[in-house]
Parts: structure tokens; C-alpha cells; sequence
């Protein structure tokens, strides 16, 4: 190399160790919050999450950051722009110095040459992991049309992200209601609609495509739930429509028209009605197990006439006791009247602990995510009382679940812009209560600002599903296995 070379490199060197030095002990002090983006500030996080990356929204011409652990280490990063991206191993080495412990933030910005140093802030290091995948569907904010969609796994423990599949691999038919057994890849599916339209299961690594609709269905199966013994899939059968409205603030609803209950049983390969509506008076749907699987909660409104006013519709919160042996449901009953209030639930969804029920709550309808007013609410499933989360918006909350230790939940939140949903992480304690939650994080701290697509349906996961694009086009390609309409 040229000593022009090393000169111009040398130069440029104290360039920028000049724009990004550190408070030399002199600086001011501002006794108004930090802004970052994400909001970062005073969350519970898991010992094992990725780097919480952000950018400090100060003007400024340089920015230091102190992280400092309460029981152990530090980390001290210096930037020119404000965006702080952390080291992975740095990370996860205070993360675990820190276990229940705090780690504390200090932001100090330059501007016109002197450091200004704002209040600290902090993050509680829980010793509950999180499970260490995240699965969720990618599409754009609306449902017109599915030119784009796919069904990706992230790590929560880096930033890795794989797609399982996607569309373009499958003549653009639409991808939908991923499940998880127990948050397994061992017992996974997805539905798959169009020309090349089944019901899609993982079975010890290997894919098959079922036909779950028989002569004796009106409408299809959706909206799965595995039985935790893996020997069942619950499902509602419903026949859907959409509104496109022209009011601004309300651009889409979707309604059911009929729905019902339907089982599938996995190692028979059939399918039967769940009993819970023989007069057909009612709109069963988005069914939920029990932790122990001795119970079937699902959401029912009464069956809507021919002159409807979508508003009127209501779906109130009910289970009925299964007895798994004999494949026999009892009478249902009624666990949350949400219509007495003028409201309506949907998504229930249950932690694998057992004791705690959360759903989510609207003015009407069961398709929560177009709600702005949809809110989760937790239910103690020991006396049924009700409370509102303490981790809403004024924006949109659905598409929950929770962590296999009971711990975490996950959920898809709109508070961002109000139209595109993210997938924020709250931490449950024993008693049901939820934290203010975070953002998934991103390597590009102003990664939300820029993506356009929303995040449906996130759910976590304990392993890895390994599935090549070969190996889905070449099932989707096959006859799909016909289920059978159990006589009893």
C-alpha cells in the first residue's frame, strides 16, 4: 500500500473516533426523558431476547451510550447518528450477569460541541426464557388480494429469519392459520387455499395434504387448535364474508355468515361435528383447549338473520367438558357474557399453565384485528373473574399467544401507525398481570419505519420446522388425503 494510502486512512480514522468520542466528564444535565425508537424504556425482557437495537430520537451531532448491569458488566458504545446496534455476545454476556436483576441506560447527546446527559433508564433481566422461535404470517395490511404472503420462523435469540414457505412457491395460493402442537414442530400445519387448497400437516418430519371437508360439511375447517395430546385438531367450520366500507377510519370487516365446531381426529383421519348446537340456533367458533384438554372454550353469537346489521353481532365466551377416551363433549356453558356489556370476544387463548385465559375484546364481530378499539382481557380460570391487561393501546391488540412456560405473551399491536401490525412481547406474572411489552427487536433499529407488511398471527415455538420449498411444491402437487366423516 501507498503511504497516500495509509495517510488518508490515518486521517480518516481521527475523523471518526472525533465525532463519536465520549463525554469527557463535562457535560449538562436534561431532566426530560430520553426519546428512542423503539420504546425500549422499562420493559421486563427475557434473558435469552436478541439485541435491543434502537436510535435516539435527539438532534445531535454525536451520542454515547453507557449500559451498565446492577449486578455485573457493562457495555459503552459510541455513534454518530443516534441508532445503537449492540454486539450479540456483549449482550447476551450482560443479559446473563443480570439475571433478575436491573441493567441501566445512560444516553448522552453532543450538540454545538458540548455533551448534554439525560436521565437514565432501565430494562429488568427475567430469568424466564422465551421460547426461541417466533413463527407469523407476512403480508400487506389488507385482504384483497394474497399476491404476496408467507409464513416465516425468527429466532428470538438473534436475528436470523427463515421462510417455511411462501406463496410464489405454490402458484400464489394463499397461505393461512399456521398451528403448533404444544409449540412444537414436531405436530405442524397450515391451511393452503386455491387450486392447490388442503389442510397441510407435519407428521416425524414428514409433510401430507388432507382434504378436511367432506359431503357432510357446509363449510370448510379454519381457526385450528391442537388437542396438547396431539391426537386431535379442533377447528370451526365457518362460511365468511367481507365488508369494504368507505368510511376512513373503517375500511374492512369480515363476518361469519354460519360457522360450527368440527374435530379432527389425526390418527383415524376423521372428522365429526362437535354436538354443542344441534338446533343450530347459534355461531360457534375460534375453539381453545384447556391446558389439560378436558375442556373446549369457544366463542358463540346467535345465528345472524337474512337482513343482518353486522354491528349487532356478538359473540359471547363458552366452554364444554371432552372426554378424550370416548371423543364426548357434554352440554356447553357460559364462562364470559360479553354481549350484556355491548361487546364481543375472540381469540381465547389459554396459558399452557393452565390458569389464566386471555382474549381479546371489541364492540362487535369476531374479526378482531380491523377493531381500533380491540383490547386484550385476561380471565382467572379458577374464578372466572375478568380484568382488562395492563399492555394496551388506543390501537389495535389481537392474534395472541403465549410462551411454554406461561410467561410471555406475544401479540400483533397496531399502536405503531394504526394500520400495520407488530409483534409486541409482554411478560405474565403468576397472577395473570402483564408488563408494558416491547417490539420484537430488529437488527435495523429503524427497521418498523421502513417495512410495509404486517405480522399476522405470531406464535412461538420450541424447535425448528424444516421444510424445503421442493418438499411443499411436490406435496401440493399431490392428491390431497380425503378425511372421513366419523358415524359416531
Amino acid at each position: 500500500m501507498s503511504l497516500r494510502y495509509h495517510l488518508i486512512y490515518f486521517v480518516g480514522l481521527l475523523f471518526l473516533f472525533s465525532c463519536v468520542s465520549k463525554p469527557n466528564g463535562e457535560f449538562s444535565k436534561n431532566n426530560n426523558p430520553v426519546k428512542i425508537y423503539p420504546d425500549y424504556t422499562e420493559v421486563i425482557i427475557p434473558v435469552n431476547i436478541a439485541p435491543l437495537n434502537f436510535l435516539v430520537e435527539e438532534a445531535g451531532d454525536a451520542y454515547y451510550l453507557s449500559i451498565s448491569g446492577e449486578k455485573a458488566g457493562s457495555i459503552a458504545v459510541s455513534s454518530r447518528d443516534g441508532q445503537f446496534r449492540f454486539s450479540e455476545k456483549k449482550w447476551k454476556k450482560l443479559l446473563g450477569e443480570n439475571l433478575g436483576a436491573k441493567i441501566s441506560y445512560q444516553i448522552s447527546v453532543k450538540k454545538e460541541g458540548k455533551w448534554i446527559q439525560y436521565p437514565a433508564f432501565s430494562n429488568t433481566v427475567s430469568s424466564e426464557k422465551v421460547d426461541p422461535f417466533l413463527y407469523y404470517r407476512l403480508l400487506y395490511p389488507g385482504y384483497e388480494s394474497w399476491t404476496e404472503l408467507s409464513i416465516v420462523q425468527r429466532s428470538l435469540e438473534s436475528f436470523k429469519e427463515k421462510t417455511v414457505i411462501q406463496n410464489n412457491v405454490v402458484g400464489q395460493n394463499c397461505v393461512n392459520c399456521h398451528a403448533f402442537n404444544n409449540r412444537n414442530a414436531d405436530d405442524f400445519m397450515f391451511h393452503m387455499r386455491g387450486n392447490l387448497g388442503g389442510t397441510y400437516f407435519v407428521e416425524d418430519g414428514d409433510l401430507k395434504k388432507v382434504n378436511l371437508k367432506t359431503k357432510e360439511m357446509q363449510n370448510g375447517a379454519v381457526y385450528p387448535r391442537w388437542h396438547p395430546s396431539g391426537k386431535y385438531v379442533a377447528f370451526s367450520s365457518n362460511k365468511v364474508v367481507q365488508q369494504f366500507h368507505a368510511m376512513e377510519n373503517k375500511k374492512i370487516e369480515v363476518s361469519d355468515l354460519n360457522s360450527s365446531l368440527v374435530l379432527y381426529d389425526v390418527d383415524k383421519n376423521e372428522i365429526m361435528k362437535v354436538p354443542v348446537d344441534p338446533e343450530k340456533q347459534f355461531m360457534d367458533t375460534y375453539p381453545e383447549w384447556s391446558a389439560d384438554g378436558r375442556f373446549l372454550y369457544f366463542c358463540r353469537a346467535a345465528q345472524i338473520a337474512e337482513n343482518y346489521d353486522y354491528r349487532d353481532i356478538k359473540y359471547d365466551l363458552y366452554r364444554v367438558a371432552f372426554d378424550p377416551e370416548q371423543r364426548k363433549f357434554s352440554a356447553p356453558e357460559l364462562v364470559f357474557d360479553a354481549a350484556t356489556l355491548g361487546k364481543s370476544v375472540s381469540f381465547p387463548r389459554i396459558a399452557p399453565a393452565g390458569n389464566v385465559l386471555i382474549f381479546t375484546l371489541h364492540d362487535y364481530g369476531c374479526f378482531s384485528i380491523w377493531h381500533k378499539e380491540a383490547d386484550l382481557y385476561s380471565i382467572d380460570l379458577g374464578n372466572l373473574q375478568v380484568e382488562k391487561c395492563g399492555n394496551n393501546s388506543d390501537f389495535t391488540e389481537s392474534y395472541h399467544s403465549w410462551s411454554s412456560n406461561s410467561k410471555w405473551l406475544v401479540f400483533s399491536s397496531k399502536r405503531g401507525d394504526g394500520l400495520t401490525a407488530r409483534p409486541y412481547i409482554s411478560f405474565v406474572d403468576e397472577n395473570g398481570v402483564t408488563s408494558k411489552p416491547f417490539v420484537l427487536p430488529q437488527k435495523d433499529p429503524g427497521f418498523y419505519r421502513e417495512f410495509v407488511k404486517t405480522f399476522n398471527i405470531p406464535e412461538f415455538a420450541k424447535t425448528d420446522v424444516e421444510l424445503t420449498p421442493g418438499e411443499i411444491r411436490e406435496t401440493a402437487g399431490k392428491e390431497a388425503i380425503q378425511a372421513q366423516w366419523a358415524t359416531n
